[in-house]
């Protein structure tokens, strides 16, 4: 065999092997699974639920289709319903999902964590900036809390001369004027006792800087002394009505029972955002 008939011969297989390695590019391109984002997944879940609409939540609308059409193939979820907007239908049938998987309480409330997610998309999606509460049975300031509502905080009080003091903390049901927002995770009161009027505010923006809706409550508006009400927005482990108050916040109104305006001054007013966004920020 000439020099020449080798280097033809080699040449046609390197090129061959190229084409066969192209071929498996676009072959694994074309059978990739969608990315579920679970941060907007999670957003849509506090979101859309008190909406009076079937609105949708701005850049949530793919992942959200496919948790639904994950669900709904697996019987929990009515195809008729498999349109973006993560409402209570859609909550109703993430539940009975986690159901399935033995949850049980709080950790069956129809808001993905990242273990049910991943399970529902074996096969369908990955997912992607998952979102974790950590230990449910961390403290702050001998508060129980969460692990990612303990980093919130502790954020929060650096950003304040002051010390932030919790005078209630999540996963309790202690306090019946607290309407059930504590049941869950996420949520804290903070006892502004010992601040003046400015430090308490400085406190509601620098929780609000960090991903919390927050509030400073007086006694006008129900059976309190003044304090400062926290919830963590995007905290899986959230009950429905603190949920509903995560609304409540994204639309300017005081996440109470009256839904009437946000009362914090314009000073102390941060752009809506949540713990993982605000961290990638630094």
């Amino acid at each position: 065999m000439t020099l020449t008939r080798r280097w033809i011969l080699s040449r046609g297989a390197a090129t061959a092997v190229a084409a066969v390695a192209g071929s498996t590019v676009l072959a694994d391109q074309a059978f990739a699974l969608p990315a579920v984002d679970m941060e907007l997944v999670l957003l849509a879940a506090e979101l859309d639920p008190p909406k009076p609409d079937e609105g949708l939540t701005p850049n949530a609308y793919a992942s959200v289709l496919e948790v639904e059409k994950a669900l709904s193939a697996k019987g929990f979820l009515s195809s008729s319903l498999v349109d973006g907007h993560y409402g209570t239908s859609t909550v109703s049938a993430y539940a009975a999902y986690q159901r399935s998987l033995g949850y049980t309480g709080i950790d069956a409330n129809g808001i993905p964590g990242p273990t049910s997610l991943t399970s529902l998309g074996s096969g369908r999606f990955t997912v992607s900036r998952s979102v974790s509460t950590g230990s449910t049975t961390d403290s702050y300031g001998g508060q129980r809390v969460n692990t990612r509502t303990k980093n919130m905080l502790a954020k929060a009080d650096s950003l304040v001369a002051t010390s932030i003091v919790l005078s209630q903390g999540s996963y309790t049901s202690s306090n019946p004027s607290s309407a059930g927002t504590h049941d869950g995770g996420g949520v804290v009161d903070i006892s502004v006792s010992a601040l003046t009027t400015t430090q308490r505010w400085q406190t509601v923006k620098a929780l609000r800087t960090v991903g919390f809706a927050a509030w400073l409550r007086n006694p006008s508006q129900g059976d309190w002394p003044y304090h400062i009400h926290a919830a963590a927005v995007l905290d899986p482990d959230m009950a429905e009505t603190a949920r509903d108050q995560i609304y409540d916040y994204y639309i300017g109104k005081n996440g109470l029972a009256s839904h009437a305006a946000d009362d914090t001054p314009t000073a102390y007013r941060m752009p809506f955002t949540w713990w993982e966004q605000y961290k990638r920020s630094l």
